[in-house]
């Protein structure tokens, strides 16, 4: 367990969050939850644009979020998250909440996409080190208030889940220590993240919901072909320069 303080903080501050969030919650009318709701989407705006522009070659962004999101669709990421989400909306005896499965779905995307996670996964591994993890925690708590507030107990759930996959990252850190050196493979996760980020702002927004969850796999592919592309690259023949006519 030692190899993931960072993942056991980070779970505990989402969860200490969206407590918190739902507490104060009630007593908070519904136009200032979607005011706050709404203030959010604008600052994950903010930082999907952030992560998007640290990308290297737009063209792999590209490529990843359609090809991911074809992926998603046909494993039913979306689908199955939301069925799941409903599952435990009826054990939780929260039939009535019409947002858990927004609220389980935006915040899994707000806190586990992103370079920040696999690089603080790698370093609690390898280094023993949760200073990333520590940052990400702090801001991930605070945001889990304003969305636990107007979006209800889905963001909760999310604790456990962000338990499972930092934690499934964490125990992969040695395979995954070649990617965390390329910073051609993160700067392409941030690409593809920050695409996956603004398509959860609109949701945030109520401008469109984009099943956002279906893109996730993009944030694997984008570092595959920023590893690939160079070898493939190297691999293809160069072509002989014709020599002069005289």
């Amino acid at each position: 367990m030692r190899r993931m303080r960072g993942t056991l903080l980070n779970t505990a501050t989402v969860a200490v969050g969206a407590s918190v969030g739902l507490a104060v919650g009630h007593a908070i009318p519904p136009a200032y939850k979607e005011v706050a709701l709404h203030g959010l989407g604008l600052v994950v705006i903010g930082i999907g644009v952030s992560m998007f522009l640290r990308g290297k070659n737009p063209l792999i962004a590209a490529i990843s979020i359609a090809t991911g999101g074809i992926v998603g669709l046909a494993l039913g990421i979306d689908a199955g998250i939301g069925h799941l989400a409903a599952t435990i909306r009826n054990q939780l005896g929260a039939t009535g909440e019409s947002t858990f499965a927004e609220g389980l779905i935006t915040s899994f995307v707000l806190f586990c996409v992103g370079p920040m996670t696999i690089l603080g996964c790698l370093q609690d591994a390898l280094e023993q080190k949760i200073d990333l993890l520590a940052v990400k925690s702090t801001l991930d708590g605070i945001a889990a208030v304003f969305l636990a507030a107007a979006l209800g107990r889905g963001v909760l759930v999310t604790a456990f889940l962000i338990l499972i996959f930092q934690g499934g990252l964490t125990l992969l850190a040695r395979p995954l220590r070649k990617l965390a050196g390329n910073e051609d493979a993160l700067a392409e996760i941030s690409g593809a993240g920050g695409a996956i980020m603004l398509g959860t702002a609109f949701g945030l927004l109520g401008i469109v919901d984009l099943h956002t969850a279906n893109y996730l796999p993009a944030i694997f592919i984008a570092p595959a072909i920023a590893l690939i592309a160079p070898k493939l690259l190297a691999a293809l023949p160069t072509s002989k320069k014709a020599p002069n006519q005289e």
